[in-house]
């Protein structure tokens, strides 16, 4: 393997594989390519299903859209490259494209999380104030959050490359400790004052990921007190299952999310095959299980994709 360069333009960064199952690289990433594949068609279902139902377009399926572009965009933006590195060898990356994929997988963490929050928001005014639901929650209205979430993401994760680009690195080991970028990984690679990127980093993930988790706690709580202030039994368990889908979801992301930052600041005398699993399964779990989640939960969905699925099935008959 290559020696990386150590002049700044030259420079490249060494991915990690997975330490100790090199021999396994090659028939896991088939696994790997199925999770992606299944990422793609089901989040791409989402997408076509909601666009071609009229009936769909409401808040809630805008929100599961906006979902879906920003799973496909983060695992497509990353999963492509660790499959060619497990299949071809092709373990190094440049310092440019190392620090656009860094923008990329932050800013669409926090675009995600942004989207979270306003789902949440929106069964919290479905259940609680459900007379003014269509009042406050238009479609224009649905739409500027989604570009709210976007901008957010961009501005509080864009210092990320800048602040990278203030270190040099002149070590001779420019290994990654994951198959992709991101900030506390190529930080910890740098040589010079690494005090504000740490001090930046701990900040934009607690003011977007740590501030959007409490919020979101907060409304499910407020949610809850209302759902057991409910006459029937039926009108509470109607209530509280169309919530299930997005606390799956919620799950999904946050709690690989949480494990991957603990063991980034905290874990790093554990072996090198814990990171990179905990950096792929932050990275794959949320786009594979969101459509599933959602069209096991969601009969709307379910029953258009069946009936699309259907309706191509006869026509290639014919």
């Amino acid at each position: 393997m290559s020696q990386p360069n150590r002049t700044l333009d030259g420079v490249s960064f060494i991915l990690l594989g997975l330490p100790g199952m090199e021999a396994a690289q090659f028939w896991l990433a088939f696994l790997l390519c199925a999770m992606y594949v299944v990422a793609v068609v089901g989040n791409c279902a989402v997408l076509f299903v909601v666009k071609t139902e009229p009936a769909l377009h409401v808040p809630m399926y805008f929100f599961l859209c906006m979902l879906a572009a920003v799973d496909l965009a983060l695992s497509t933006c990353t999963v492509p490259k660790i499959l060619s590195f497990f299949w071809f060898g092709a373990g190094e990356i440049g310092y440019k494209a190392c620090l656009a994929q860094m923008f990329f997988i932050h800013s669409l963490s926090g675009a995600e999380s942004t989207i979270l929050l306003a789902m949440a928001v929106d069964r919290y005014v479905a259940i609680c104030h459900p007379l003014q639901h269509s009042a406050i929650l238009t479609n224009s209205r649905t739409a500027k959050i989604g570009l709210v979430a976007v901008v957010r993401g961009a501005i509080f994760f864009l210092p990320f490359p800048l602040l990278i680009t203030r270190l040099t690195f002149c070590g001779s080991n420019n290994t990654l400790t994951h198959s992709y970028c991101v900030h506390q990984d190529v930080m910890h690679l740098g040589c010079g004052d690494r005090m504000p990127s740490i001090v930046y980093g701990l900040t934009a993930i607690l003011a977007v990921m740590g501030l959007d988790s409490l919020l979101i706690f907060t409304t499910y709580v407020m949610i809850l007190k209302t759902v057991l202030q409910l006459a029937s039994r039926q009108e509470r368990i109607r209530a509280s299952g169309t919530c299930v889908a997005h606390v799956c979801v919620v799950l999904a992301f946050y709690v690989p999310l949480i494990g991957l930052s603990v063991v980034h600041r905290f874990g790093r005398d554990l072996p090198l095959l814990v990171h990179v699993t905990m950096g792929n399964v932050y990275l794959l779990v949320p786009p594979v299980l969101n459509p599933l989640v959602y069209a096991a939960r969601t009969k709307e969905i379910r029953r258009r994709a069946l009936k699309a699925m259907k309706i191509s099935g006869n026509r290639d008959s014919d």
